[in-house]
């Protein structure tokens, strides 16, 4: 089979890459997309926009072939809510998985019982960014905009279907809310609890696995492409990335240090235990019999963004940073939940804050950029441990870049972590899944990204060991203050 492009539209920016048949990366390119921040946490985007980096990034990496590519390979963000008509046009601007204007709706479910009781259903945790409380704050909002819709979807498939003309949904981003993922299948008492159920019309049934579609006119004329060329739509990022990352046996894990700190770690079955917080989600994957359980906490190197922009320096001196302040950073500790949105993992709180505390005049700006960092990769080893990781751990994703955060997660995690040799690894899943799909999945263990091995230093375990306790707990009461006086209906 000849070479395949994937394109992975990501929050920010939309990337390209083809691959040829044996793994190897021949072009790329990458765009940025306009993210919309509004008053009262609503953070957007405009469908038109996004459709012109896929256009772009497609056109530029397929003049860098000897002739067209075999198939297109979509992945992206995930959650949030892409509305369209039936021509695929958008009926409102789509609104990202970062949006907070439905942390009321989310409280509010929380404090009466729906919460857990969907969890119980599906085994899904919700947050402000997801389907469910953004539908419904639509209902309540906007009822007219719903009325104008016909499909209520996500990124990947409102591309897929200005390129194919056709509805469709991967059964990965499905999955949260309202999916049974081992049947595939919606759970209808799961829209009526969230007083959705005169909006199930909205919801495509998931594609069943190896569906492949392929370019209208439209899509050619976007892309530059033949028309009829397959397109394969899925799965969305996080499992994309843990395919491409070589995430392939049960309790093997993925982290992605990225916008979001996405956890997630390979299992055969959906255990879902009624009795425990009604946080992450489980993720269909292109195999009927396996499930991502992923801990995807809302804030990774936005956390680094904001503390680095507050002291005035930059990512380029962020390892000299970290060197000039030890482990524990000189009492200096953080809380890294600086969402609009809150958090949405390991648990669910719509008003969960960022904090710095232990500030002194001594404290140094390296201080100050380590505890942040260290804070963050708390949040890691506290979403793997929720996910249950027991196996191999690869780290991807623009935090990896840093060889001394990279450092502090494995000693954090207290386990050797494998980074990736190349930073496209979810085109390269897409690229993986696409391939599986047109029949010819070849050797896997070719197709993954090849990594390199950073290991924990074994005298700062105490420290660390010492170091999360102290998260556990400042976490536990800061739960308590917010909980306490969080946002209302």
């Amino acid at each position: 089979m000849r070479v395949i492009v994937g394109v992975d539209v990501g929050t920010s920016v939309t990337k390209a890459v083809a691959f040829a048949p044996d793994g190897a990366a021949l072009a790329s390119a990458a765009r940025p997309s306009r993210l919309n921040r509004l008053p009262g946490g609503r953070v957007e985007q405009d469908l038109e926009d996004v459709l012109g980096t896929v256009a772009e990034v497609v056109r530029e990496v397929a003049v860098a072939l000897p002739g067209p590519p075999a198939a297109l390979a979509l992945t992206g963000q995930g959650d949030g809510l892409w509305l369209r008509d039936e021509a695929g046009r958008a009926v409102r601007p789509p609104i990202s998985w970062l949006d907070g204007r439905a942390s009321g709706t989310v409280a509010r479910w929380r404090s009466d019982g729906t919460l857990a009781a969907l969890h119980a259903l599906t085994g899904s945790g919700l947050f402000p960014g997801c389907h469910a409380p953004l539908l419904r704050w639509l209902a309540e909002h906007e009822p007219r905009t719903l009325e104008r819709a016909a499909v209520a979807g996500y990124c990947v498939d409102a591309v897929a279907q200005r390129l194919t003309g056709v509805i469709t949904v991967d059964a990965s981003d499905a999955s949260l809310p309202f999916l049974d993922v081992t049947t595939r299948t919606y759970v209808p008492g799961a829209l009526e609890l969230c007083g959705l159920a005169d909006h199930a019309r909205l919801l495509p049934p998931p594609a069943a696995p190896g569906t492949v579609l392929a370019l209208d006119e439209e899509g050619a004329r976007l892309t530059g492409l033949p028309p009829g060329l397959p397109v394969v739509s899925g799965p969305y990022d996080l499992p994309a990335c843990a395919i491409g990352s070589g995430v392939r046996d049960v309790g093997d894990g993925l982290l992605i240090v990225g916008t979001t700190l996405a956890c997630q770690v390979l299992t055969d079955r959906v255990a879902v235990d009624p009795a425990a917080d009604p946080a992450g989600m489980w993720l269909c994957t292109p195999d009927p019999d396996r499930w991502l359980r992923a801990m995807p906490a809302m804030v990774g190197t936005a956390a680094l963004e904001w503390v680095l922009d507050l002291t005035g320096t930059t990512t380029a001196s962020l390892d000299t940073l970290l060197g000039q302040s030890p482990p524990g950073a000189n009492g200096v500790t953080a809380l890294p939940f600086l969402s609009g949105a809150g958090e949405r993992a390991p648990f669910v709180e719509p008003a969960a804050q960022g904090r710095l505390d232990g500030l002194t005049l001594a404290s140094t700006r390296a201080d100050t950029v380590r505890a942040v960092c260290e804070s963050v990769a708390y949040a890691a080893r506290h979403c793997l441990e929720a996910a249950g990781l027991s196996g191999r751990l690869a780290l991807c994703g623009g935090g990896a870049r840093s060889a001394a955060w990279t450092e502090i997660f494995a000693n954090v995690i207290g386990r050797p972590v494998a980074l990736p040799d190349e930073p496209e690894v979810g085109a390269r899943g897409a690229v993986a899944v696409a391939r599986r799909s047109l029949g010819d999945p070849g050797d896997a263990s070719r197709r993954r990204a090849a990594s390199r091995t950073v290991e924990p230093r074994s005298g700062l375990r105490g420290a660390y060991e010492d170091g999360y306790a102290d998260y556990r707990d400042r976490l536990a009461r800061a739960l308590d203050e917010w909980r306490a006086s969080g946002p209302g209906s």
